[in-house]
């Protein structure tokens, strides 16, 4: 290996070593991978090598990206479980009772909606995962193939915080982490990564009856050889099915999202007019429901997964909209209000 090269693998594992804040593992992943890191300048000079050289160099360098991405990625995981830990172990003791009086109250129709997704993807072997609120540009973007400065953030006017983290705009956020984390699984036993990951939104939008600040979504993954669209339709379709009671015709329109390659917009032919086309899907026939597609070989290679080897569909469903259209909610902030008379009204028997 050459020299510069080594050095350079040497330094990093000993600086990651020594890393103990988040903040700090941002410094040192654009201290190395940034466009003016160490990586970079590595490859300064190799005009006056020779076609060989420069081969052995370019493949040195990429091997050298690579680990330092995925190292980055495994402290991410292991620095954030340690900060949850101290925030468990810092807890009080507190007296959990309630005065035998009160009376009981409902499930709000987005946790209702959530439970079930969750209960039919559990029965069709999916884990269900938790994650942050709070995320790094690196969970939300950078890691789903949005760089700085790409047009996609656009679309998703971000809340950030004063440490550098933000409010996550999308559960896509936790796509990195879980195929960290079930990677060695997939490629040692050959157990396919099959998960949801349902949580809590955050865009700076301008509120009205179809728009909030504050939303549910849940990311949903599989990655495993000869993974297809197919696989993303059957499942898709047979969720909606249990959710609606009922057999739900589906589409896919293409669409742009920079994590998956190609990706679609999936539609369900409308409940209230049955498609024949109505005011509520704009007479034409069909509801957009949810962004989808085959995860882009970037995202997956950023997880530390081979996509000469693994391919695997992703895709977000709106929770919020879905309940709206499941209890007929004509007012997206009525879910948000607070309002017991609004939310006490919905019922279901979903299990919980």
């Amino acid at each position: 290996m050459n020299e510069r090269i080594s050095a350079l693998r040497e330094q990093f594992e000993k600086r990651l070593a020594a890393i103990q804040s988040l903040q700090e593992l941002e410094e040192i992943r654009v201290s190395f991978l940034g466009k003016k890191g160490l990586v970079t300048e590595a490859l300064k000079g190799m005009g006056a090598l020779s076609d060989e050289m420069k081969r052995t160099l370019g493949k040195e360098t990429n091997e050298l990206k690579s680990m330092i991405t995925v190292a980055l990625g495994e402290k991410l995981e292991a620095i954030r479980q340690l900060e949850e830990q101290r925030q468990i172990d810092q807890m009080p003791d507190f007296d959990v009772s309630l005065p035998p009086a009160v009376e009981a109250g409902s499930y709000h129709p987005i946790t209702l909606v959530q439970r079930q997704c969750e209960q039919v993807f559990r029965s069709m072997g999916f884990t269900v995962e938790d994650y942050s609120e709070v995320v790094t540009d690196w969970e939300c973007f950078e890691s789903l193939n949005i760089p700085k400065f790409h047009p996609a953030r656009d679309m998703q006017d971000t809340y950030y915080l004063e440490n550098g983290q933000l409010l996550k705009t999308q559960t896509s956020a936790a796509q990195n982490a879980i195929y960290l984390k079930y990677r060695d699984a997939l490629v040692k036993d050959g157990v396919p990564i099959k998960a949801i990951f349902p949580g809590r939104c955050f865009r700076n939008e301008a509120t009205d009856a179809c728009h909030e600040n504050t939303f549910f979504q849940m990311e949903g993954v599989m990655v495993d050889r000869n993974i297809s669209i197919s696989n993303l339709i059957y499942f898709m379709k047979t969720m909606l099915s249990e959710v609606f009671r009922k057999d739900i015709r589906v589409r896919l329109r293409p669409g742009f999202f920079p994590f998956v390659e190609p990706g679609f917009e999936l539609d369900i032919s409308c409940l209230i007019c049955g498609g024949s086309g109505c005011a509520s899907c704009k007479h034409s026939g069909w509801l957009e429901l949810c962004p989808c597609g085959m995860i882009h070989p970037e995202v997956l290679r950023m997880g530390g997964i081979d996509p000469e080897e693994y391919t695997g569909f992703a895709f977000g469903l709106g929770l919020t909209r879905l309940a709206m259209m499941k209890y007929g909610v004509a007012d997206i902030r009525d879910l948000n209000s607070g309002s017991l008379v609004r939310l006490s009204q919905f019922v279901d028997d979903v299990q919980v």
